[in-house]
């Protein structure tokens, strides 16, 4: 009897055990390293990631397979914030629409809310990022991406995406939409011509600052 007891004080101790590893290796979030350097296309002094996709609110996607995408804000929307401040995300394993509001971002004393380019749960968030959200603005389609998204539609929801050929066209208009609104603020250009001056959205008036965000974060 006392044979059989110890017997089954084991097996039950050996499954308490595995309940519990199984338990704590759920709780823990995915980590994914960095994706390789894009190839980058040069035009009207931008440099664009090829491959990538991209939502008039300035975020960016990029497909890892058929289901899993990496979001992040792309370099035109974080060189009008300057150095970015702090990042606020959503927990994981929570569900984001296409065109919600999902990240704020803060940077020059602005902060603004960015949409999420695609829908899907919430798979990883890069802690990188959440300690140094210079990343964004060093970095954006590398080190500076911000979350990872399991889309089960995703292919649905990239072709309503910006892409290819049409991203510089839609950069080079919002070059020229920069420019119309940054009217007496020089400079308003970084010193090749292409990304708006780091920090410009903290400088010019509130006024112009509000129709800034809401030209290119969409709020």
């Amino acid at each position: 009897m006392s044979i059989l007891f110890t017997l089954v004080t084991f097996l039950l101790f050996i499954a308490v055990t595995y309940l519990r590893s199984t338990h704590k290796q759920a709780e823990q979030p995915l980590v994914f390293a960095p994706p390789p350097p894009p190839k980058m296309i040069r035009d009207a002094g931008l440099e664009i990631p090829d491959g990538y996709a991209f939502h008039p609110g300035h975020t960016w996607v990029l497909a890892e397979d058929r289901q899993q995408a990496r979001i992040g804000l792309d370099s035109f929307g974080a060189n009008l914030l300057g150095t970015v401040e702090r990042v606020e995300v959503p927990g994981l394993n929570r569900w984001i629409r296409q065109g919600q509001k999902v990240m704020k971002v803060t940077g020059g004393g602005v902060t603004v809310d960015l949409v999420a380019p695609v829908e899907g749960v919430v798979t990883a968030i890069n802690e990188k990022v959440l300690l140094d959200p210079s990343l964004i603005t060093k970095d954006p389609y590398r080190e500076g991406w911000v979350l990872m998204v399991q889309s089960p539609d995703l292919a649905i929801n990239v072709k309503n995406l910006l892409r290819g050929s049409i991203v510089r066209s839609w950069m080079r208009t919002a070059l020229e939409h920069v420019s119309n609104l940054a009217t007496g603020y020089a400079p308003a250009f970084a010193q090749d011509g292409g990304l708006p001056i780091a920090g410009l959205l903290g400088v010019v008036d509130r006024e112009v600052q509000r129709e800034m965000i809401r030209e290119f974060f969409l709020e």
